[in-house]
């Protein structure tokens, strides 16, 4: 395959999934203009580095690694992760009935370790599968499966200690 049509791949898949995208940088930087840059500069480093993806369809894993590492990049150089919850909620559940209980899980998501809120957002908010987000994070599926139900755990905690005070 040539690298144009490479450049043609790519670009269709972004377009299409650009609203997946967005909604996960969102999701790490809580702030609009953050995360369409963060998604901007996940473009750039994904037409820059395209003729490292052998196989096309692994674009997508291929891709949404670029864009999970240069949102967890961000978060380290800005330390910034002040949520917001009214957008937060817009992007990740736009057509349903908000309560306080859902304010307390994206919070208690908020809080966990970057390591274990990347699996829940890829598993419960993108619909991934264990084994594309193992692959997709350089880990073995055993490991990714351990770390979301540390995960859970977790949140279950958290869930619990808010509903009690």
């Amino acid at each position: 395959m040539t690298k144009e049509e490479k450049y043609k791949l790519v670009e269709a898949f972004i377009i299409e999934n650009q609203h997946s995208y967005y909604r996960l940088a969102f999701s790490y930087v809580k702030n609009k203009e953050d995360a369409l840059d963060i998604v901007q500069e996940s473009i750039v480093k994904a037409l820059k580095s395209i003729d490292y993806i052998e196989q096309i369809e692994y674009i997508k894993t291929w891709f949404y690694r670029i864009l999970i590492n240069t949102s967890i990049d961000y978060i380290k150089k800005n330390k910034r992760t002040i949520a917001s919850p009214d957008e937060i909620l817009d992007f990740h559940l736009p057509n349903q009935e908000i309560n306080l209980h859902d304010l307390d899980l994206y919070d208690a998501i908020d809080h966990l370790p970057i390591t274990y809120k990347t699996i829940i957002i890829l598993r419960f908010f993108e619909d991934m599968k264990i084994d594309d987000i193992a692959e997709m994070l350089g880990e073995n599926s055993n490991t990714i499966k351990t770390r979301l139900y540390a995960a859970l755990r977790k949140l279950r905690i958290e869930m619990k200690e808010d509903v009690e005070s």
